[in-house]
């Protein structure tokens, strides 16, 4: 009975750590304020007469009144100082324009540049008066489901089980660019039945209670069926799932043979990065007799499961340097290779799991806390034992309630007065702990955190500065670059894109890994060195390895392995030149200067065209390149007034990366056509080359940084900015600029913002039989 009590509660405390996580504890002593009625601003009218009205009446009013309400927008009613605030988000519209240098278009005189600053300054000061006249509003986050990366993210922490969600759960709904939006995450029929499954799943490989196969299972990766992968005349990789716990023999082919004098080499096999044993191999003739030369060697090693990524490599192999061809290289008669890694197993491992570990950890005699949680357990002990199983499968069966309860699957955050909307307080220890792990590791918080938050500590300044420094130099912060850069970036799209395999036949699933790998190397860079913002947009460095090199055209990066590269030319610079975003932002036959342009506007500047007008007839793709240039082409579509009003501030941009063809390749000509990359930009302002377009883009650093700052503050709250936000995003960009846009500068004021860190209660109506329920106010 003893060894069930020390299982249960060890078990009891995991799960009590799991509803921390997702239901969050309201600790008294918060302070809680009131969101007062806010007073009735007033306009300066005489500062919008002076400096706003000139220029609205002589320029634009000109082609946005009731008669030429072109774009469909008349500016008329607009000359009343007074809408500046009665509709806000047309004057914050407006401004957007006119700082983006879109208003007033090409054509039309633009006033100096005096006025239009002083336009400019006239509204954000105006807004800001606003602003300080009202109560802060941090709004609030509705119940928020885990979606696949934070459940298997959160599995994996948890009860060290690698578990595949996005194989086995529903793709998950995004919304303002993002799959991890409260509002949008439900839970559909489907998605209970795979909940289900899944915990039967995951408590079985936990606790390691079922037995394992029979007979051991044999998997085999080669290079004949494309399952191993060349990195280099050296080095193969595979990727490999491994269904469960256990030893394994892994063995190894080597085909072919070196001269009779030649020296053994050493392999060394990894998993995932980490060195798991090595092993000599002889590579002069055996005296074995084969049809072909081939030898072979083995090693038991211990392999948890999950999916991993396992390498191995001859290491200072200086024979192979001799090679030049493909050819020769995997010549059975002049070099020995591996050429084959075959898993088999499981055997019973001599080493206890690491998830049970996660669970048996508590034993009753520490305390009645102990002896609590275990009470409410001992049923599934009793329904295992009814039903003939083991105490152990009885854990098992109490695992399995846990991932299916609420409190586990959804994150909660309560609120003293949850249908007072006037009602503002500060989030509970806990309930910041798991926002803050969510946000940058996307899983629940580890032991440290947790320790800070339910001692009460954690939302103490330095305390909280500390611990997101410490988070950001953490390995689980590689979630942060893989779900908010892989969607901010698009990147994530390269496992939708088909490119032409006859016009690029050098795209390939390994060239799509190594696009991803720079990006989020790079990415991660930024991140954890603390890069300024404007190296997303032009930076002297990248990453990467030979293979990726090559095709890019750099010289001197050896090795399967990426490292930081200095770039000599102009031709590369941030992410808009690395392969991974050109790709995602192309047709599969063709580049695009329309949908690239699109990408800049939407993801670096935050100034999104409207949507296109329909039936719009689309380019003869047959013509490219042979009868027509793709820039003539548009050139006669923007010809037509309708498109030329999006198309003038996309095209330019797109064309700015005409250089680069639809996997990321340079070019200078587009068929029989030479690349024209020029243009000049809705401002004026002009580029020729795309070196210079990255210039240009750099003079847009404030536009940029305030669009980075709603898309990060957007992925860290769960839910769309709205204009109660605004303080807080002008006060994040005035302390991100004042350091130098450094980017982890944006992180910590982030987390230091209302939003991040208080919520109100919901507005509160009534139906028609007197219940209360929310509405979300949108």
């Amino acid at each position: 009975m003893e060894q069930i009590l020390r299982s249960l509660t060890g078990f009891a405390l995991r799960l009590h750590f799991a509803a921390l996580l997702s239901v969050g504890l309201y600790f008294g002593g918060l302070s809680v304020s009131a969101l007062a009625a806010p007073p009735k601003p007033v306009v300066d009218a005489v500062g919008f007469d002076a400096k706003v009205k000139p220029i609205l009446k002589n320029t634009c009013a000109g082609c946005h009144n009731q008669t030429m309400a072109s774009g469909g927008v008349n500016l008329l009613p607009y000359l009343d100082a007074a809408t500046v605030f009665e509709d806000r988000a047309s004057w914050e519209k407006i401004a957007r324009k006119i700082e983006t240098g879109e208003m007033p278009p090409k054509g039309v005189p633009r006033p100096p540049q005096a006025q239009m600053a002083a336009l400019l300054n006239f509204l954000r000061g105006e807004f800001d008066r606003a602003d300080a006249a009202v109560p802060p509003d941090p709004g609030r986050v509705t119940a928020k489901r885990l979606n696949r990366n934070e459940y298997r993210n959160t599995i994996r922490d948890l009860l060290a089980v690698d578990f595949r969600a996005e194989k086995d759960f529903p793709t998950d709904d995004s919304g303002y660019g993002f799959d991890n939006i409260a509002d949008i995450l439900t839970v559909s029929p489907v998605l209970m039945e795979k909940y289900l499954n899944a915990a039967e799943t995951i408590a079985s490989r936990a606790m390691g209670a079922d037995p394992l196969p029979k007979k051991p299972l044999e998997v085999t990766c080669d290079l004949k069926t494309a399952t191993l992968r060349r990195l280099d005349y050296s080095t193969v990789e595979a990727s490999h799932r491994v269904d469960f716990d256990g030893e394994y023999t892994v063995r190894f082919g080597f085909p072919g043979q070196r001269g009779a004098d030649a020296k053994a080499v050493k392999m060394a096999f990894f998993m995932d990065g980490q060195l798991l044993d090595s092993m000599d191999v002889e590579t002069k003739p055996s005296q074995l007799v084969y049809f072909n030369p081939f030898s072979d060697g083995e090693m038991r090693v211990y392999l948890p499961e999950g999916d991993h990524v396992f390498r191995a490599a001859f290491l200072n192999d200086d024979f192979v340097q001799t090679f030049t061809k493909d050819k020769d290289a995997y010549s059975d008669k002049k070099n020995k290779y591996i050429g084959s890694i075959t898993f088999i197993g499981p055997f019973p491992a001599k080493v206890e799991k690491a998830s049970r570990k996660k669970i048996l950890i508590c034993d009753p005699a520490t305390g009645q806390a102990c002896k609590t949680e275990v009470a409410g357990l001992m049923k599934f002990v009793a329904m295992a034992k009814a039903q003939g199983q083991s105490t152990e499968q009885g854990i098992q069966l109490a695992l399995e309630a846990m991932l299916v309860s609420p409190e586990f699957l959804f994150r909660i955050e309560r609120d003293p007065n949850s249908t007072d909307p006037t009602s503002v307080h500060r989030l509970s220890d806990v309930e910041l702990a798991t926002r803050l792990s969510y946000f940058l590791w996307s899983s629940m918080p580890d032991d440290q955190l947790l320790g800070l938050a339910e001692s009460n500590k954690l939302h103490e300044p330095s305390v909280l500065d500390a611990q997101v420094k410490r988070m950001m130099t953490d390995k689980k912060a590689a979630s942060f670059g893989e779900n908010f850069a892989g969607q901010w970036l698009e990147v994530r799209n390269l496992d939708s894109i088909t490119p032409d395999p006859q016009k690029f036949p050098a795209w390939t699933p390994e060239l799509k890994e190594l696009l991803r790998t720079e990006t989020r190397l790079f990415f991660q860079y930024i991140l954890t060195e603390n890069r300024p913002v404007s190296e997303f947009i032009d930076a002297k460095y990248t990453f990467l390895n030979e293979p990726l090199a090559k095709f890019y055209g750099i010289e001197g990066v050896k090795g399967p392995d990426f490292h930081k590269v200095d770039l000599t030319n102009d031709q590369r610079g941030g992410v808009l030149t690395q392969g991974s975003v050109l790709a995602v932002s192309s047709y599969p036959s063709r580049t695009s200067p329309t949908i690239r342009g699109k990408y800049v506007l939407n993801n670096v500047l935050g100034a999104p065209p409207q949507p296109p007008p329909p039936d719009v007839p689309l380019l003869d793709d047959s013509k490219v390149g042979s009868d027509v240039s793709l820039r003539k082409q548009l050139e006669a579509h923007r010809a037509n007034p309708a498109c030329a009003s999006c198309h003038n501030k996309m095209d330019v941009l797109g064309f700015g990366l005409e250089n680069y063809d639809a996997i990321g390749k340079w070019r200078t000509m587009d068929g029989k056509f030479p690349i024209e990359p020029g243009g000049t930009m809705p401002n004026g302002k002009s580029f020729q080359t795309a070196a210079e377009m990255r210039t240009v883009l750099l003079d847009s650093m404030p536009q940029v940084s305030r669009n980075l700052t709603e898309k990060i503050m957007t992925y860290a709250l769960g839910r769309g900015v709205q204009p109660y936000d605004s303080r807080a995003l002008e006060g994040i960009n005035k302390a991100l600029a004042a350091d130098g846009y450094r980017f982890q500068t944006l992180i910590y004021e982030v987390v230091r913002s209302l939003p991040f860190q208080s919520r109100r209660g919901e507005l509160a109506t009534r139906n028609d039989n007197g219940r209360a329920k929310e509405t979300a106010k949108k």
